[in-house]
């Protein structure tokens, strides 16, 4: 560095480095047996560094689809199986 010169660290400080962020909003959650009406319901925070908003969109659409598949699925077998007395629905 040219004398009489002095890097920012020395101007104003210790570089504090990137600090945790202050959780001021609630913790997105989902309740324990999550449908898939429950992922469209979902929102999140849009922070500086957080993520592409149009890749979590469609991964929770993937999802949403999936859990309404399973739920369709475990509903048939469900119907299927009290239908053939095969157990207590």
């Amino acid at each position: 560095m040219p004398e009489g010169r002095q890097s920012g660290a020395a101007v104003f400080g210790a570089d504090p480095g990137l600090v945790e962020p202050v959780a001021s909003l609630p913790a997105v959650l989902l309740p324990a047996q999550p449908v898939a009406a429950d992922l469209h319901e979902l929102r999140f925070s849009v922070g500086l560094r957080g993520y592409r908003m149009d890749q979590v969109d469609e991964v929770l659409d993937s999802l949403a689809v999936a859990l309404a598949a399973r739920d369709e699925e475990i509903a048939r077998l469900r119907k299927a199986s009290v239908a053939t007395g095969e157990v207590a629905p």
